[in-house]
């Protein structure tokens, strides 16, 4: 049994682009792992949906990727993540959840110095409150400072990563955290790491970024290590990328921006059925 689930792939879901910077980082330390990620380009974004509306959202993408027979599930949206980790836990028992949110907030928590901590998100992320409620669980003297950032989902969508546009719709949403005098900005959206190189820059160097990929993909190493259920294989793990849509010059933006060559090619898929 333990066997099969060693060389069973990990699944990774999201409702855009976003996640795969997340499969960027897993690929990176866990570089042996076949990878199957599926993202929901057809009803992107999911952070201005309703609740109800993204649970079922997210039942639909979990039973999509449990008929790829995956061993563990990283929930790579934090809209996911901060409104139905609850329902997707209960309903799916015998499968391990990795979400984005509570790795972010962890280390936040644990390298800010001033106990101030920005958090930029989607509306429902932020309307949770989710972040605030972990991060005050983890230290209860911790000042917590969101911002709702609707319009990065769609840039980082269509590509507008940097430019004027851009630049200045980052300037308007951070300003006022900045003026908050916070020391840590958590990026509670996995679009965002897209927008770091240009947050870096408005921020400046007295603010740390919290990079939820990158945190989520440690947690995913060292669930499957624990449990000893790594891949032991000697040679690099496959990818395969499953989409609702397929998005014009999709495979070029995401080749320019996280240098993923999908060799494999895209698959669509009709959510709905699921």
């Amino acid at each position: 049994m333990k066997k099969k689930l060693q060389n069973s792939p990990v699944g990774i879901f999201d409702s855009g682009i976003g996640g795969l910077t997340v499969l960027k980082e897993i690929r990176k330390v866990l570089p042996n792992e076949d990878l199957i990620y599926f993202g929901d380009t057809a009803r992107v974004p999911y952070g201005i949906k309703s609740v109800a509306t993204i649970q079922k959202y997210a039942i639909q993408d979990v039973n999509f990727l449990l008929k790829k027979d995956v061993k563990l599930i990283v929930v790579a949206c934090n809209t996911v993540s901060s409104n139905a980790m609850d329902i997707l836990r209960t309903k799916f028992k015998n499968i391990p959840f990795v979400d984005v949110l509570i790795p972010n907030a962890l280390y936040a928590s644990q390298i800010t110095n001033n106990l101030k901590i920005g958090v930029i998100g989607t509306p429902a992320t932020i309307g949770s409150g989710s972040y605030r409620k972990v991060l005050k669980r983890f230290n209860p003297k911790i000042k917590v400072f969101s911002k709702m950032t609707p319009l990065l989902v769609p840039l980082a969508e269509e590509g507008f990563l940097k430019g004027e546009i851009t630049r200045l719709v980052l300037k308007n949403y951070l300003g006022g955290l900045i003026n908050k005098n916070i020391d840590t900005l958590i990026l509670g959206c996995t679009h965002y790491p897209l927008f770091e190189k240009e947050i870096s820059k408005i921020c400046g160097k007295k603010i740390s970024i919290v990079n939820s990929a990158l945190q989520t993909a440690r947690t995913v190493k060292n669930i499957l290590e624990d449990n000893d259920i790594e891949n032991r294989k000697e040679t690099f793990g496959n990818i395969k990328i499953y989409l609702s849509d397929i998005p014009v010059n999709f495979s070029k933006t995401v080749y320019k921006f996280l240098k993923l060559d999908l060799k494999n090619g895209i698959e669509k898929v009709d959510i709905e059925k699921y």
